[in-house]
């Protein structure tokens, strides 16, 4: 049976560097920004220049203006999660068909929104990337062309990380390099492709 990780983490935790060393360590990992990003680039481009004209061109979503006319609106937001959640889940859905057929031991879905979707309904336990806040801020203000009101605009559409904590099976902390997040997920490998994988999900669970 292929026991389902769900990953998540806010903005700037280190949920990208994670799921890498999940495949690092031959973790199959669906990756839902990824396929927003081949979905921008291909048939969501025209329903999402449909729906907000001008934020397509040259047949490819431009994120940053896209961004501009959504960041903030909630109407708009779900305007396009409409859109896009539907075709993102088909995909998801296909990875799992896939992963099931290969009846392979442990799979991933990288979903940064996965709480605040309900996904946990869709997987078997969930893992938490996190780190303290004043590093996530520094990380994320440290990218191009982020700003602090863009951030906090971010951070309004995700449940806080207190929260998430709350409900995770385990937490990855990313406070301290890559190498040490490594240890961290080769650990979660280790315990959620054991025999006992399910009885170990549980008692994780009653210690969150």
């Amino acid at each position: 049976m292929t026991f389902v990780l769900g990953l998540t983490g806010s903005i700037g935790m280190g949920k990208s560097t994670t799921s890498q060393l999940f495949r690092d360590k031959g973790v199959p990992v669906y990756d839902a920004d990824a396929t927003v990003h081949a979905l921008y680039r291909g048939k969501a481009a025209p329903l999402v220049e449909a729906a907000f004209p001008g934020s397509v061109v040259e047949g490819v979503v431009d994120r940053k203006r896209l961004s501009a006319m959504v960041l903030g609106n909630s109407e708009a937001i779900k305007r396009l999660e409409a859109i896009v959640h539907p075709i993102v889940r088909e995909a998801e859905r296909t990875f799992l068909r896939e992963a099931l057929a290969q009846s392979l031991p442990l799979v991933v879905l990288d979903i940064p929104l996965l709480l605040e979707t309900s996904g946990q309904d869709r997987v078997d336990a969930i893992i938490l990337v996190s780190t303290e806040y004043s590093v996530q801020k520094a990380r994320v203000l440290a990218r191009p062309g982020m700003t602090e009101e863009h951030f906090k605009a971010i951070l309004a559409r995700q449940i806080p990380d207190q929260e998430k904590r709350k409900q995770a099976h385990l937490i990855i902390d990313t406070s301290y390099g890559v190498e040490d997040a490594g240890r961290q997920v080769d650990a979660a490998i280790r315990t959620f492709t054991g025999r006992n994988g399910h009885a170990a999900n549980i008692a994780i669970k009653g210690k969150a």
